[in-house]
C-alpha cells in the first residue's frame, strides 16, 4: 500500500514523498482513512511506530477541507496535547514539514519558554497549537488564547500524560472545548486508566492496535548486565569506547545523577551532554542538538526524554539505572529500533535493583537475556525480599558515587583523555573494580 492510497491530498502526498517515504506503517494504515472520515479514535502503538504523522497528515487535511474564510487573526482549530516540551517540538516540526504546501499556521505552546513570546505569537492567530497541558491552562487563565472553535483534539502519549498527573489539566482544558469535536486519543499502552479517560473524552471510538500490550519491538537486541553499583560508570565508559560506538543515549533515575554521569564520562574521554527537566529549554535544545549532530557522543537524561526524543537510526539504548514504573523501560528502550532499523538496549543491573527487573520482565511476560562473562565479579539479580511498595533506594541518586581510586573508563589502569576509545581493553575481570 502507499500513501497515495489512503487518500491523502496533493499536498500532503508532496510532503511525504519530500521526507523519502513510500509506504505507510501499520499504524498510518489503519487511522489515516478513519480519521479522513470523522471518527474518533482511542489508537494503541508502541513509540517508533510511526504515530505522529498518523495524525498529523489527516488532521491537516480535514482541516484544509473544513477551512473558513480568511481570518486575519485565525482561530485556533486543533489542539495537540503532549507531555513533554521534547515531543511538543518533535509534533510541531512534523506539523510544519508536512503542511508546508498548505496556508495553516501552527504555534507550540510549551513551559520553560517566554510566555511573553508565545502570547504575542498566539494574539496574531494561528490554526494548530501543539502544547503541554500545564502551560496551555496559564495561557487559558491569562485570556490569551480562545478554544471555542476547536474542531479537533489529539491526546498524544496519554498514558504517560497521566502518569505525570496532567489528568487535572486535561479535564480543565476539555470544560472549554467545544463538545461537537473529533478526538483523537494516543497512547503506547492502553490500561484501565487511558479506558477511563478515552470514555470521558471520546464519542463513540474507534479502538486501534498495532501491537499487543506491553510489548518490545523485534528489531530490538536486549541484555542485562549482572554488576555491582560502583563497577557500573567503569563498565558503561568501557562498552561505549571499546565498541566505538558514536551516538549513546543513556538513562539514569534522578537529575542529579545525570549530571553526575555527565562529568564522569567526560573524565573517561567521553564526549557527554545531560538533559533532564531542572535545565532551562535553552539548555535542552542545546544538548538535543550536540547529540544529534554528533559534537556529543552520549546523551545522559532523565524520563523526561523517554517519549519526546526523535533521532532517527538510534543505534544503542543503555539503562544505567533501572526505572522505577515497569513501563517505562518499553518508552525508554523504544528510542532506539525505530522505523525498522535494528536496536540495541542493554541495561545495568546491580542486586540492588533486582526487584526492578523482576517487575520490568513480569509486564513483559519473558525474561530479558543475561550476559554471563560482564569482565566484573558476578552478582545475583535473584529477589530475596522486594520492597512492599517498591520504593526507591534511600541512597539511590543522593550518595555521591565515588571510586576509590582516580577515576577511569576501564583501561587497564589509566584515566582516558582521547574522545573516543579505539584502543580500549577489557577490565581486568579479577577486579571488583576499575583503577
Amino acid at each position: 500500500m502507499s500513501f497515495s492510497q489512503l487518500g491523502l491530498i496533493p499536498e500532503l502526498l508532496k510532503a511525504v514523498a519530500n521526507q523519502g517515504y513510500i509506504t505507510p506503517t501499520p499504524i498510518q494504515q489503519q487511522t489515516i482513512p478513519l480519521i479522513l472520515q470523522g471518527k474518533d479514535i482511542l489508537a494503541g502503538a508502541q513509540t517508533g511506530t510511526g504515530k505522529t504523522a498518523s495524525f498529523t497528515l489527516p488532521l491537516l487535511q480535514r482541516l484544509t477541507e473544513t477551512a473558513k474564510p480568511l481570518h486575519k487573526t485565525p482561530p485556533v482549530r486543533a489542539v495537540i496535547l503532549t507531555p513533554t516540551r521534547e515531543l511538543a517540538a518533535q509534533v510541531h516540526d512534523n506539523v510544519k514539514i508536512y503542511g508546508q504546501h498548505l496556508s495553516l499556521r501552527a504555534e507550540v505552546v510549551v513551559g520553560g519558554a517566554s510566555i511573553s513570546m508565545q502570547t504575542r505569537n498566539l494574539r496574531k492567530g494561528c490554526d494548530i497549537i501543539v502544547a503541554t497541558p500545564g502551560r496551555l491552562i496559564d495561557h487559558i487563565l491569562q485570556k490569551n488564547v480562545n478554544l471555542s472553535q476547536v474542531e479537533i483534539l489529539v491526546l498524544d502519549e496519554a498514558d504517560r500524560m497521566l502518569d505525570m498527573g496532567f489528568l487535572p489539566a486535561i479535564r480543565q482544558i476539555m470544560n472549554v472545548l467545544p463538545k461537537q469535536r473529533q478526538s483523537l486519543l494516543f497512547s503506547a499502552t492502553v490500561p484501565n486508566d487511558i479506558k477511563a479517560l478515552a470514555a470521558s473524552v471520546l464519542n463513540n471510538p474507534v479502538s486501534v492496535e498495532v501491537a499487543k500490550q506491553n510489548a518490545t519491538a523485534d528489531n530490538i537486541s536486549e541484555r542485562v548486565y549482572g554488576i555491582k553499583k560502583e563497577d557500573k560508570r567503569a563498565l558503561l565508559s568501557y562498552l561505549i569506547g571499546s565498541n566505538n560506538w558514536q551516538q549513546v543515549l543513556v538513562f539514569v533515575r534522578t537529575k542529579h545523577g545525570a549530571d553526575r554521569l555527565e562529568k564522569q564520562l567526560i573524565q573517561d574521554g567521553i564526549r557527554s551532554t545531560a538533559l533532564h527537566g531542572d535545565k532551562s529549554q535553552g539548555a535542552r535544545n542545546k544538548a538535543l542538538e550536540f547529540f544529534k549532530t554528533g559534537k556529543a557522543t552520549v546523551l545522559v537524561a532523565t524520563d523526561v526524554a523517554a517519549r519526546g526524543l526523535d533521532i532517527d537510526e538510534l543505534p544503542h539504548v543503555i539503562n544505567f539505572d533501572l526505572p522505577q514504573v515497569p513501563e517505562d523501560y518499553i518508552h525508554r528502550i523504544g528510542r532506539t529500533g525505530r522505523a525498522g532499523a535494528k536496536g540495541e538496549a542493554l541495561s545495568l543491573v546491580c542486586p540492588e535493583e533486582a526487584y526492578q527487573l523482576a517487575d520490568i520482565e513480569k509486564l513483559l511476560k519473558r525474561s530479558i537475556p543475561r550476559v554471563a562473562d560482564t569482565g566484573y565479579e558476578p552478582v545475583s539479580l535473584k529477589v530475596i525480599d522486594a520492597p512492599k511498595k517498591h520504593a526507591p533506594s534511600k541512597t539511590t541518586g543522593k550518595k555521591d558515587f565515588r571510586h576509590s581510586k582516580k577515576p577511569g573508563s576501564a583501561r587497564s589502569g589509566k584515566s582516558s583523555t582521547a574522545p573516543n576509545h579505539r584502543d580500549t581493553k577489557k577490565p581486568n575481570r579479577t577486579r571488583a573494580r576499575a583503577s
